[in-house]
């Protein structure tokens, strides 16, 4: 064998092996595709894969805190309200986190969205105040769907309710357009109004 044959082929061993060895931290999997087809998981830790042949992608497996934009509806007793929300959740199933849905972070975050405004469209003012309530009945109805993608709800906080009702205020008896729930409500005399809280 001559010595550019040699040189050929310990090049393309030192190209080859950097390419075939991976290591992946305890909170990623790697999903391995061999010519387009599914293999199965790898990691966390290290391990080696066929250069040129088998494709990686990697799903991060930690906990994902989504700030939802704020949210403006009229409840089923024609209520303006605008509800701030933050969810919580995680992949549980790479597998179906990376080949049933093109980006399962945006799709989450979309059927959040979509499910948080038919709750809100769906309650009566005085169901929205109790936010335990209302973050658990979302929490089951968007888990419901992404499960199926591998994603699981670990968790919704209703942060603030903001009820645009025209409540009296408890002292003077004026209108007010708009009270905040979560940190205590108050009135247009400063005073925390009793029928929220």
């Amino acid at each position: 064998m001559s010595a550019i044959a040699i040189g050929i082929i310990v090049l393309a061993v030192l190209i080859l092996i950097p390419m075939a060895i991976k290591i992946l931290p305890e909170y990623e999997r790697g999903i391995i595709f061999r010519l387009g087809k599914l293999v199965g998981v790898k990691g966390p830790g290290f391990f080696l894969i066929i250069p040129l042949i088998d494709r990686m992608i990697k799903v991060d497996m930690r906990v994902v805190t989504m700030d939802m934009p704020s949210q403006e509806a009229t409840t089923k007793d024609n209520v303006a309200v605008r509800v701030d929300v933050v969810v919580y959740f995680r992949v549980v199933d790479p597998v179906a986190a990376t080949i049933k849905v093109l980006d399962h972070i945006r799709a989450t975050s979309q059927i959040s969205l979509e499910l948080f405004h038919k709750l809100l469209i769906e309650s009566e003012r005085n169901e929205l105040i109790n936010l335990e309530r209302i973050g658990s009945i979302l929490q089951d109805r968007i888990n419901r769907e992404t499960i199926s993608w591998g994603v699981e709800i670990s968790g919704v906080t209703i942060k603030h309710i903001y009820l645009g009702d025209n409540l009296k205020c408890n002292i003077c008896g004026k209108e007010v357009s708009v009270t905040k729930v979560g940190d205590g409500a108050l009135n247009c005399c400063g005073q925390e109004m009793g029928v929220i809280k």
